[in-house]
């Protein structure tokens, strides 16, 4: 029994000396790493501030949607937008926002309850960009702003 107890406690001792090995080599290992991570994510984020982002807003597009044959009350949907543009092209973008808001309408009008309830924002703000990029394309013309995000969506 005696014996048993000496191999025990011999195995928790070998077992402690290794944790702490390991966390002190992960304590002197983890400076170096966080250092040159920090100095890579700060060379593409420097890059990429050279044109500041603005953001605009077209507030409260709504939306009635197509009622379904079997469906007596009418639903809508509402919807805030934010275009992310430059500080070039910002003027420009809310110039647009007439525009922009009958895109939506003409774009989103088209669905039903279910079907708008089955899409995810994501689905929204790739159908909005599409549905941009065509438009804009089709009229010849240079989209002020990069993105379209949703803001808020509310589906009644």
């Amino acid at each position: 029994m005696n014996s048993k107890a000496k191999l025990i406690a011999a195995f928790f001792g070998v077992a402690i000396l290794a944790a702490g090995a390991a966390g002190g080599a992960m304590w002197y290992l983890a400076p170096a790493q966080s250092g040159k991570a920090g100095a890579a994510a700060e060379a593409p984020k420097k890059a990429l501030e050279k044109k500041p982002t603005k953001y605009v807003t077209l507030d409260k597009v709504i939306v009635m949607l197509r009622r379904a044959p079997s469906e007596a009350a009418a639903h809508y949907l509402s919807v805030d937008l934010v275009l992310a543009t430059t500080t070039e092209q910002e003027k420009e973008a809310k110039e647009h926002l007439p525009l922009l808001r009958s895109i939506v309408v003409s774009s989103l009008s088209t669905h039903t309850l279910a079907e708008a309830n089955a899409m995810t924002v994501d689905q929204y703000a790739a159908l909005l960009n599409q549905t941009f990029n065509a438009n804009y394309e089709k009229e010849n013309h240079e989209k002020p702003f990069s993105e379209v995000m949703i803001g808020k969506l509310i589906i009644e």
